[in-house]
């Protein structure tokens, strides 16, 4: 499925839940990323990831911190590759894909991501990616 078709298959909310595991959540994330700025695509990825899994009858599996923390990641990323394919973007960071554990582990404790409070809004980084790499 190409880019286009998987971003309007999951705003119909059209998509299997099946065919939206995380590496989609990543490439739908990053074409927002490519054709908006940055706080319109959150606010239009946010919508749609709420308005999915409310149709996929999970409206509780909506995480404000984790979907926001890997926006500003793959935000990050595009700097200097917003002429990549998908292909090419994934490629060049294969850390974005790894859920256990996640990248969001070298910022966030697991306490912090397993709170109420960081599933309801946004919670800061409680450590920097340095900081976590130097102590392990």
């Amino acid at each position: 499925m190409d880019d286009r078709a998987l971003v309007d298959a999951f705003e119909a909310t059209t998509l299997a839940a099946d065919d939206f595991p995380h590496a989609a959540h990543v490439r739908v994330g990053w074409y927002y990323l490519r054709h908006f700025p940055m706080l319109d695509a959150m606010a239009r990825f946010k919508t749609a990831l709420q308005r999915f899994a409310t149709a996929k009858g999970k409206p509780d599996r909506y995480h404000e911190t984790i979907t926001i923390a890997y926006l500003v990641l793959i935000a990050e990323r595009l700097v200097d590759a917003r002429g990549l394919t998908w292909d090419e973007f994934a490629a060049r960071n294969p850390d974005l894909f790894t859920w256990t554990p996640s990248i969001l582990a070298r910022y966030y404790s697991e306490e912090t991501l397993a709170s109420d409070r960081a599933r309801q809004v946004f919670v800061l980084p409680e450590r920097s990616a340095t900081a976590h790499s130097a102590a392990e």
